[in-house]
């Protein structure tokens, strides 16, 4: 009897974890799919946002900094606002083709939907930050462009072996060399708000809690 009791609790043991075993697999693959098509819970940041005081000096400093983690820097210039000299600080990245679920390291792509469509199409992104004095404080905007690749897939799309160019010159397929479809242009789709939100609560973490000591005074 002993040994009887010890094997249907066994049997019952094997089945139940059989089952929660599928449980937690399905329930893992529904939480991956659904982090690969949706942006993680943020909180708003406005977008121009408003800085608190401190030294224009450290203002830019943090800006490039922040910027220079997602992109790289094509043109700057400086924002004043010391020494009776005031002028808005200006910064433009380079374009950056977008990284995709394979590159985890990058963040010009944010979590979600936008990784989940650079790993499936030919995007890029530039960024143009802007800060303006105001007063002893500043405003920053963050702009991101994005771009879709416009590709040429009929260039090769022929049914035989011999093609005829818009020249009237005739193409044998195996003279040709295929270089895959070619890139006609790039087709605006507005602004990464995401990514927008992204280095603006970078930039605003770096000036206001640097060091732990929260906002600085202006000199």
């Amino acid at each position: 009897m002993i040994v009887f009791r010890h094997l249907s609790i066994l049997d019952f043991r094997l089945p139940a974890f059989c089952l929660a075993l599928v449980i937690a697999v399905v329930s893992g693959c529904g939480q991956l799919a659904y982090r690969l098509t949706n942006n993680p819970p943020e909180t708003f940041v406005p977008n121009p946002l408003e800085l608190p005081p401190a030294a224009d000096d450290f203002v830019w400093s943090q800006v490039v900094d922040s910027v220079d983690d997602y992109f790289r820097i094509a043109r700057e210039q400086p924002v004043l606002n010391s020494g009776g000299l005031v002028s808005d600080g200006r910064l433009e990245t380079v374009y950056k083709v977008g990284s995709s679920l394979a590159q985890p390291w990058n963040k010009d792509s944010t979590p979600g939907f936008e990784r989940l469509q650079a790993s499936l199409q030919s995007v890029r992104r530039k960024a143009i930050v802007t800060v303006r004095p105001q007063g002893t404080a500043y405003v920053i905007e963050v702009v991101v462009q994005k771009d879709l690749e416009d590709t040429d897939r009929t260039q090769y799309a022929t049914e035989t072996t011999l093609s005829r160019r818009h020249d009237g010159t005739l193409i044998r397929e195996r003279d040709r060399i295929d270089e895959g479809p070619q890139t006609l242009g790039w087709i605006p789709l507005g602004r990464d708000a995401s990514l927008e939100q992204a280095i603006l609560a970078d930039i605003f973490g770096r000036i206001t809690q640097v060091d732990g000591g929260g906002f600085l005074p202006h000199h």
